[in-house]
């Protein structure tokens, strides 16, 4: 429970320091990620040997395993950009519900490409998943249909004639002419 308080506390957190700043979702990242990478550099390896009983500095690291290290970085990377985008774009509860479709889709993924089994637990929990989703989709867009028909204004309010002319020009004859004011016969 406390992890899906932190989660939502950053996922939150991320969106308000975003906005009040009034930058995008790269330069949070871009500002946040040296420091991300410090506290994880420096907290990782013992973390890992709590963990493992084994110490990181005492694997043997062949080509191979380096090359998925690599890989696991960029695709790292990619993950924390895009949570950012998502954040920035739209709302953290709309980031949280992204995290459940994507976990319904690896167990999907499991069943069918690795032959997984599925428990009726795992039945139950996709399907509450994707109703919560279908849910949240459909009040979501709801709630911007019923943004966008107040965002328009009523006949009433608009104005009847326009202030300034759309064609200005220095001759004030020049003007009433490109507006239809003024006729020469």
């Amino acid at each position: 429970m406390l992890i899906l308080d932190q989660i939502f506390v950053w996922t939150k957190l991320t969106n308000t320091i975003q906005k009040r700043l009034k930058v995008s979702s790269t330069q949070l990242l871009y500002q946040s990620a040296p420091y991300q990478a410090a506290i994880l550099f420096a907290s990782g390896p013992f973390v890992d040997q709590l963990l493992t009983n084994r110490s990181v500095f005492a694997h043997k690291y062949s080509a191979t395993v380096l090359g998925f290290i690599v890989l696991s970085c960029l695709i790292a990377v990619n993950v924390n950009f895009s949570t950012f985008l998502v954040i920035g774009t739209t709302s953290p509860v709309t980031y949280q519900v992204l995290g459940h479709l994507k976990t319904c889709l690896v167990l999907s993924f499991g069943y069918t490409l690795l032959h997984d089994p599925f428990t009726l637990r795992n039945i139950l929990g996709i399907l509450i998943a994707i109703f919560g989703m279908a849910l949240y989709s459909y009040f979501s867009v709801r709630e911007g249909k019923k943004k966008s028909a107040n965002d328009a204004l009523p006949v009433s309010q608009m104005p009847d004639k326009e202030v300034e002319p759309l064609l200005a020009t220095k001759d004030s004859n020049d003007t009433e002419k490109a507006n239809g004011l003024s006729h020469d016969c």
